[in-house]
């Protein structure tokens, strides 16, 4: 599993609608996408849920490397995003595990991202456990559709992903930021196993 995510901040002032119009007309389009586990097309409107800017940011969880390649650089759709808004910065991030949850079946309205650096006197392994152990915490929310944590080696950083049935719970980490999800496409997201992947 790899996840990927890309962010395209807007001016304050941009009308957030055209975003919601762009998804409602064009997100269907990865609905049966190969090696796509799933493409949540999600949001950050300036001033809701604490968010300071708005932002269009939408999150994926691949299945296999080679389908992320070829959507980045082999004509696979992202050329789109580079026509309108240019060629963003893409983060991604190496698979640690995928937990459903029980609203698994609902489509989701929110997500959440937090991003945990791994200090460098810090021992990885008990980090990721410990990380571990709050995803499958998480996951068992009634709320949680599904719940992912990866990391990305590079910049030596933990991500843990979830995405909600409904608003995300006050209770969740006042960092993590939040956002809202316009469109779900599944189409593999049962090929990507639930639980620790190693």
């Amino acid at each position: 599993m790899y996840a990927m995510q890309y962010e395209i901040t807007l001016p304050a002032d941009y009308d957030m609608n055209v975003i919601r119009h762009r998804v409602a007309t064009r997100g269907h389009a990865l609905d049966d996408r190969a090696g796509l586990g799933l493409k949540a097309y999600v949001i950050r409107e300036r001033g809701v849920d604490g968010s300071p800017v708005n932002q269009y940011a939408p999150f994926y969880l691949w299945d296999g490397i080679g389908a992320m390649s070829h959507f980045l650089v082999g004509g696979g759709g992202f050329q789109g995003i580079i026509g309108d808004f240019g060629r963003p910065v893409v983060q991604h991030w190496t698979g640690i595990a995928c937990e459903p949850g029980p609203a698994r079946g609902a489509a989701p309205r929110a997500a959440s991202r937090r991003l945990t650096p791994v200090p460098a006197g810090a021992d990885p392994a008990a980090l990721v456990a410990e990380a571990l152990g709050e995803l499958r915490e998480s996951a068992r929310s009634s709320q949680v559709h599904t719940a992912a944590l990866a990391f990305d080696p590079r910049h030596w950083q933990l991500l843990r992903f979830t995405l909600w049935a409904d608003a995300v719970p006050a209770a969740e980490d006042p960092d993590a930021e939040r956002y809202e999800v316009l469109h779900l496409s599944t189409p593999h997201l049962g090929d990507i196993p639930a639980g620790r992947h190693w």
